[in-house]
C-alpha cells in the first residue's frame, strides 16, 4: 500500500498484499516488493494485522503460513467505517513465509494514517 489515500480492491480473486511504509524491517526478513515475511532463524513470532475500509464492502484479510490459512481479520458493514484486527503466535521454521491476502470481492481503504498494518517479531528463538 502507497502512501496516500484510497482504496486496495476489489478485485475477482486473492491478492497477497504489500506494505509499503515499512516502519523497522531489522534484517531485511520482510520484503516490501513481494509482502512476504520469511523467517530468519528457527522460533516463536508474534504477528498482528489490522484492516479498515468504509461504506459498502466487506474488509476482509487473512493471515496465511506457507500457503495455509492462519487467521482473518474480518468486518462487515455495519456503519460508515470498517476496522478489524487479529493476531496469533507461530512457530517457524527457517525459510517459513507469513504473508496477507486481501479476500476476492473485498476492499480496504488506506491513507497517511496507516490503519492497514501487518506486523512480525521474533519473541525468542529454538533449536
Amino acid at each position: 500500500m502507497q502512501s496516500g489515500s484510497g482504496d486496495i480492491g476489489p478485485f475477482t480473486t486473492e491478492i497477497t498484499l504489500t506494505y509499503k511504509n515499512v516502519f523497522t524491517n531489522i534484517g531485511n526478513a520482510y520484503n516490501p516488493i513481494t509482502g512476504v515475511f520469511t523467517a530468519p532463524l528457527k522460533g516463536a513470532y508474534m504477528f498482528r494485522v489490522s484492516v479498515y475500509s468504509h461504506g459498502g464492502t466487506t474488509a476482509t484479510v487473512v493471515l496465511v503460513k506457507n500457503g495455509e490459512h492462519v487467521v482473518m481479520a474480518h468486518d462487515i458493514q455495519a456503519q460508515d467505517r470498517l476496522n478489524a484486527s487479529n493476531g496469533v503466535v507461530l512457530i517457524l521454521e527457517v525459510g517459513d513465509v507469513v504473508y496477507v491476502r486481501l479476500w476476492s470481492g473485498t476492499r480496504i481503504h488506506d491513507n497517511g494514517n496507516n490503519h492497514n498494518t501487518f506486523s512480525g517479531f521474533l519473541l525468542f528463538p529454538l533449536r
